[in-house]
């Protein structure tokens, strides 16, 4: 059968996307792009905000019309949250947040019905038939799940960056995620296998592991032995010593002067920390459920320059929480820029209803949260700005991913793409001297 795959949302979704690409390729079936004849659509969808759910819905919608024959197949938080939501949109299969590889043989059991079907109707297998199959739908409860499920390795041949998932679910709760409804609780992949598994990655060809999870901070804490994940990434990074490490998202109050100091002496971790920030204020913080405050934060940055002095340090951050003054505001505004954060992704709080900010008084209005959103990324602009001016004259290690227009294009460790202009090859590193920045891309030479 020929199927193509959607994804919606976070690294962790294309994680298990490509799990079910791997199941499926595996067992003899093509991968192909949507519109192509697809026998099967696969959808992974996405329920964080009220957009991701707009968008996900779009995706099935968008199959159902450019492959009408086709059987189509969602799973992820949406469906997992929302089963009827999905139902309505007249997907075939549908499958919630785990299982991912139970998920890829219900989708060959379903298609293979389907074709006996077909072919029952009038003995020939008739392309035309109008026959429907019977909607297949299959959701669990996430909070009673007890055991991380080890994927089996994806990631396309062609590509320099793999992703090896070590963590799934949330005990967290914040006020504005919906996350630990639809995952569970924390679960984490013994430290044995991780290894095991980033060796597969490094013998496979892949240069860099970016190491993910749903709250990758939590790692351990249902493991026995009192396993953190510091000790994942040095296992990890002895295990894969010819490949560069990343980092997924921390939380702030995790960059400790211990936890800095034992990455500073792991020698192929890439020096780029993703902080899961979210506001800048002490009592929007608290409101929204974070376990730390501004002061941590400026504290983890100070201690991570003063061990990675070129580090890129980027955040996430929401704006226009629910009660946020504009005073609110303004001291996250004066945050970031204490922080010169090299780049963020900025977003307007999201009502998503079964939250506990869905519900909160002082709701902010759609134009302020627009407004204060636009404020934000001006901000962080400048200092992404500020960031690629002041690597000029550096020499940066890029990761070469792509050739594009005569150049050569990579991420240097610091998580900023450079263009090459001199010769250089696909998936191997280099030693880039950087002459300029232009439109927010460096450019340099070997």
């Amino acid at each position: 059968m020929k199927f193509c795959t959607t994804t919606l949302g976070c690294k962790v979704n294309q994680v298990e996307t490509e799990a079910v690409e791997s199941v499926l390729i595996s067992h003899g079936h093509e991968l192909v792009k949507l519109g192509d004849g697809c026998d099967v659509c696969v959808v992974n969808t996405c329920a964080v905000t009220a957009e991701s759910v707009r968008k996900s819905r779009q995706a099935v919608r968008r199959m159902r019309k450019l492959e009408p024959r086709a059987l189509i197949a969602v799973c992820g938080c949406l469906s997992q949250l929302e089963e009827d939501d999905i139902k309505a949109l007249e997907a075939d299969v549908i499958w919630g947040s785990g299982n991912r590889i139970g998920f890829a043989l219900e989708i060959e059991e379903c298609y293979a019905k389907q074709c006996s079907a077909l072919t029952d109707a009038d003995g020939k297998g008739d392309a035309d038939n109008d026959y429907i199959y019977k909607k297949k739908s299959k959701i669990n409860d996430p909070l009673k799940r007890g055991v991380f499920e080890e994927l089996p390795i994806g990631g396309s041949s062609g590509r320099t960056r793999a992703f090896l998932k070590v963590e799934d679910g949330c005990d967290n709760y914040c006020a504005y995620c919906i996350i630990p409804y639809a995952r569970g609780a924390v679960r984490s992949l013994p430290i044995e296998r991780a290894v095991e598994q980033a060796k597969k990655l490094q013998e496979r060809g892949f240069r860099e592991i970016v190491i993910t999870g749903i709250e990758i901070s939590s790692y351990g804490k249902d493991l026995d032995g009192d396993m953190t994940i510091i000790d994942a990434i040095r296992a990890i990074s002895e295990t894969a010593s010819n490949v560069r490490i990343r980092l997924g998202s921390l939380a702030p109050s995790v960059f400790t002067e211990a936890f800095c100091k034992a990455l500073s002496e792991i020698p192929n971790l890439c020096d780029h920390f993703h902080m899961s920030l979210q506001s800048g204020c002490d009592d929007t913080l608290d409101r929204m459920g974070r376990k730390y405050d501004s002061k941590t934060v400026l504290k983890s940055i100070s201690v991570l320059r003063g061990l990675f002095p070129n580090c890129g340090i980027t955040a996430d951050l929401i704006v226009g929480f629910p009660g946020e003054t504009d005073d609110e505001f303004l001291q996250t505004i004066e945050l970031i820029k204490k922080a010169k954060f090299s780049n963020m992704h900025i977003f307007p709080f999201s009502k998503r209803p079964g939250t506990r900010a869905a519900n909160m008084p002082d709701q902010t209005t759609k134009a302020v949260r627009r407004s204060r959103a636009r404020m934000a990324k001006d901000v962080a602009d400048a200092m992404m700005i500020d960031f690629l001016n002041d690597q000029i004259g550096k020499n940066l290690k890029v990761l070469i991913e792509r050739e594009d227009d005569g150049f050569w294009i990579g991420h240097s460790g610091n998580y900023l793409e450079v263009k090459i202009k001199n010769k250089a090859a696909k998936n191997e590193l280099f030693d880039v001297y950087i002459s300029e920045q232009e439109n927010g891309r460096l450019l340099g030479k070997i």
